[in-house]
């Protein structure tokens, strides 16, 4: 490798972002900037930093769910139902949905049925701590998109555009391509800039 190749691949690295073609989660898409110089972005990746659309970067959790009995900054469902996570703006209290295990990701529309009574009875009322006691953070939020819808599902497709989850409703095709994602990690970044998992779900 020359010289000018060593610069045109610096030069390259500096100033890649997360913008690699893949859709967001269609609840997140008005939350989120780009990250400068992703580390190991895999190509089917979706990252992106949590910011509200008046600028807002820190959050508190609230969340419905319990923390995992061994890896304890990890919210997880409980034996009721999948958990459900929202981020808090810490400037003006508003929030918005950053997961819910009934709805989002491949078996939750394919594979598993829930209840109403799972579904609608999940308050998001603990606010997250980390174990050194911060409450307040900065979001990383990852969707993995392995699953090549196109191919599996396109024959199931009606002439709305529409597909038919497990619960029997009926949602755009182009709405689960971007929510029914099979991973989804979210890690916490506290004022100290640690950064650890508060979310890590397998979802296919």
């Amino acid at each position: 490798m020359g010289i000018f190749d060593i610069f045109k691949k610096k030069n390259e690295n500096s100033n890649s972002t997360t913008e690699n073609g893949i859709l967001s989660p269609t609840f997140l898409e008005n939350n989120v900037e780009h990250i400068v110089n992703p580390k190991k972005l895999h190509s089917h990746e979706w990252r992106r930093k949590l910011k509200t659309k008046s600028g807002g970067k820190i959050f508190k959790i609230k969340y419905y769910g319990e923390l995992h009995s061994k890896y304890k900054n990890l919210i997880v469902q409980t034996e009721f139902a999948p958990s459900k996570i929202y981020a808090v703006d810490i400037t003006n209290e508003n929030e918005f949905l950053l997961f819910d295990g009934c709805i989002h990701g491949y078996n939750a529309m394919f594979c598993d049925k829930y209840s109403e009574d799972q579904i609608e009875n999940r308050i998001a009322n603990k606010i997250y701590c980390s174990e050194n006691g911060n409450d307040k953070f900065e979001l990383i939020i990852s969707t993995y998109n392995g699953i090549d819808y196109e191919d599996e599902f396109r024959d199931e497709v009606d002439s709305n555009g529409k597909i038919e989850l497990i619960s029997g409703k009926k949602i755009d095709f182009e709405e689960v391509k971007r929510n029914g994602f099979d991973t989804l990690q979210v890690w916490a970044i506290d004022e100290n800039g640690i950064k650890f998992d508060i979310i890590s779900e397998e979802l296919a």
